[in-house]
């Protein structure tokens, strides 16, 4: 299977966490793309990224959480990709496509939940894209929420990228380190 992964940081180059973990997706062998670079100005090419797509088994979303979501790119680029009579509405181009989110979480897992300061759980901050990847006839895939990128040392990130690594490996069906 094919997997094909969309970072959206909106300051990649200053990020610790989501820019190990792309550089560890790519290392691996996989098709990285930074949309905030790929986009700078905000305007996304719907009929590129739909050709993106089509040639993807699995969609994976890299992103921060933020603000309780996404970053803002990554929804304009949702209304704009996943379009009526493309991803929906016929003829249901995503269908039968797993969407993965990996997310990157600034405190720590204790704050999220109702006993945290933040009240709900990453997982009920995630429910819009589980629905948008329902409603696309996507299969949606548990997300992996890494937590505690706000304090982590280089060791716990190097950890967190392994995970990436071997989640998206596990996924797309390619468990075997690309040869040297």
């Amino acid at each position: 299977m094919s997997a094909l992964v969309n970072v959206f940081h909106p300051m990649l180059s200053r990020s610790r966490v989501v820019a190990s973990w792309a550089r560890a997706l790519q290392d691996a062998g996989l098709s990285v793309r930074d949309l905030y670079g790929r986009y700078p100005d905000g305007v996304v090419d719907p009929d590129e990224e739909r050709a993106w797509c089509e040639e993807a088994d699995v969609l994976i979303f890299v992103h921060p959480l933020h603000w309780y979501s996404a970053p803002w790119l990554m929804k304009r680029w949702i209304d704009e990709v996943l379009g009526h009579g493309w991803a929906y509405g016929g003829p249901d181009r995503l269908e039968g496509k797993s969407w993965l989110s990996i997310v990157s979480v600034g405190a720590g897992s204790e704050e999220y939940g109702p006993a945290g300061t933040r009240r709900y759980r990453v997982d009920e901050f995630l429910r819009p894209f589980e629905r948008t990847a329902a409603f696309c006839r996507m299969r949606w895939v548990p997300p992996l929420v890494e937590f505690g990128g706000g304090y982590a040392d280089e060791q716990a990130i190097a950890d967190s990228s392994s995970r990436v690594v071997a989640r998206v490996r596990a996924l797309s069906g390619r468990d075997e380190p690309p040869a040297a």
